[in-house]
């Protein structure tokens, strides 16, 4: 059915009290969970409230379902949103993500780092970084400065079964299967925060005479009337690309990747550890994730079509699987493919719609930035939901401002990664390492580094989608060299005796977690047999 545009003559309407979500998915029912929470849940059918929410989602077009991992963030989130923890857990073949461990990315011949979740020790007062460079070749930068880089390397949990929903011994996400997740935010949704869904393929779209989009044509049923529209229809972006057809901006001169093979390989094992990071690790032709769930694992293959051959992809996909699985999983194995564009909308917030979501863009998926992206951009139209029309123009350029900011960030770190590597065994990473293929503002702040290693001042917003420690993680688990600054003597005497208390507090810190913390297998089970406690 083609996807027609039609204007017509309505009244405008002032109040912003009737949101139309566009699409399901991980994206929809995400935003419509977190706006619906902040605005309708315990209101709406009180008649408490004006506000109304209603999720439109085809029964014939399927959501991609990779987006497998979180960030921390993920737990507020769903705290605000009132799903319990224990349900996340077992009701979504869901495991405890505590940062991402990389293999190969330096030289590919054996190095090994972890990015945790968990901030340096002492991050708030005291820049570890300065002081681990005197001793860099006996330690490496995350096991000296944070406990969880060995809680990372030895499948342990990031709590124990007696530690309430959402509290932690170290901070964690969630690896989870997006489908379910899916079905479980859309059960929540309309079960318990008023959330009106309409099954239906939207055909068309009304436009009233200032431009904004009155209602959707649906194929079946009455047109669905809103004041404000919220695409998250995926990559065709139905309503900010196709009918308002703002521009898709490539960021591929940047970062490459444009595809990826994708599958799903169970264990050899009932028994068998689950991962407790999502595992990155580099290969000739790209970089593979493998995320441990309780009753499989996701690995797939991530790759530049332009410098590599899909089945050449394909063959170092099973032979990873065959490595670290069996060979037995490896030759069961199914594939499929999945393309994807590297970029963004030119803006996100046009008239009365908002992109979110694949709508908005996508870079590709290291460092698992997608998911987040649609808590931050659903809680600020929750938080900032205008009034009026007549304010909506203004919070659009805020949100747009704002968000044109947050994608440049993620490129940057993401770009970080393989500026970093010293592989030269492909074009692609030497290519990776192109000046072309720097952004300045990257450049820039590598040269900086060089000099003085990132801290707080290098976070220019409170709401930073990667902060200063991250930065550190990934410089320093690669090697990076930042040279020292010449200090007054009595200040450096102080740092020197002040980092080596907090060294020593975190190798005895972790001494506690590893002896105390569960495997991440033995914690998912107990919480499927007993639940965790509520807050």
């Amino acid at each position: 059915k083609s996807f027609s545009k039609k204007k017509q003559l309505m009244t405008q309407t002032k109040n912003i009290n009737r949101i139309v979500i566009l699409g399901g998915g991980s994206a929809g029912w995400l935003t419509a969970g977190v706006i619906a929470a902040e605005h309708c849940a315990g209101g709406a059918s009180a008649g408490l409230t004006d506000t109304t929410i209603t999720l439109v989602e085809s029964s014939t077009i399927s959501t991609i379902g990779v987006g497998e991992g979180t960030w921390p963030s993920m737990r507020s989130t769903l705290q605000k949103i009132g799903i319990s923890e224990t349900d996340l857990i077992t009701k979504c073949d869901a495991s405890f993500k505590q940062g991402t461990l990389f293999h190969g990315w330096k030289t590919g011949e054996g190095d090994s780092y972890t990015h945790p979740f968990t901030v340096p020790h002492g991050y708030n007062d005291t820049n570890l970084a300065d002081q681990w460079r005197r001793f860099r070749h006996k330690i490496p930068f995350a096991e000296a400065v944070s406990s969880q880089n060995s809680l990372m390397f030895s499948d342990l949990a990031p709590k124990q079964i007696t530690t309430p929903e959402y509290a932690f011994n170290t901070n964690y996400g969630y690896h989870l299967d997006a489908a379910k997740f899916a079905e479980l935010l859309k059960m929540h949704c309309i079960e318990n925060l008023n959330v009106n869904h309409i099954v239906a393929d939207v055909v068309g779209v009304n436009s009233n005479s200032t431009g904004d989009i009155s209602s959707l044509i649906i194929d079946a049923g009455e047109d669905v009337e809103g004041d404000l529209f919220v695409d998250c229809s995926g990559s065709r972006a139905l309503l900010l690309g196709e009918f308002y057809e703002v521009p898709f901006v490539s960021k591929k001169k940047f970062l490459f990747n444009d595809s990826a093979l994708a599958s799903q390989v169970p264990y050899s094992r009932s028994g068998d550890p689950i991962a407790s990071s999502t595992i990155s690790s580099a290969q000739t032709e790209g970089w593979v994730w493998d995320i441990g769930l309780p009753t499989r694992r996701g690995i797939g293959h991530v790759f530049s079509s332009a410098h590599s051959d899909e089945d050449q992809v394909g063959e170092s996909l099973l032979k990873y699987i065959e490595k670290t699985v069996s060979p037995e999983a490896a030759s069961k194995t199914s594939i499929r493919k999945i393309s994807f564009s590297p970029g963004h909308r030119a803006k996100f917030w046009h008239r009365n719609c908002v992109a979110i979501g694949m709508s908005a863009g996508f870079i590709e998926p290291l460092e698992a930035s997608a998911l987040v992206l649609v808590e931050l951009s659903a809680s600020m139209i929750a938080e900032e939901l205008p009034a009026n029309r007549e304010v909506m123009d203004i919070v659009a350029k805020r949100f747009n401002d704002k968000f044109l900011y947050r994608w440049d960030r993620i490129i940057d770190f993401l770009k970080m990664h393989y500026v970093l590597s010293e592989r030269k065994d492909s074009d692609y990473w030497r290519d990776s390492v192109s000046s072309e293929s720097i952004p300045d503002s990257l450049a820039e702040k590598m040269e900086l580094w060089r000099w003085q290693s990132p801290w707080h001042r290098d976070t220019m917003h409170v709401d930073e989608m990667f902060p200063s420690a991250s930065f550190q993680y990934i410089l320093y688990g690669m090697d990076f060299k930042t040279r020292a600054k010449t200090a007054n003597r009595r200040s450096d005497v102080e740092a020197q005796n002040s980092a080596e208390r907090l060294f020593q507090e975190n190798a005895q810190r972790t001494k506690n977690l590893v002896a105390a913390m569960p495997t991440n297998r033995e914690l998912i089970n107990k919480i499927h047999t007993y639940g965790l406690q509520k807050i």
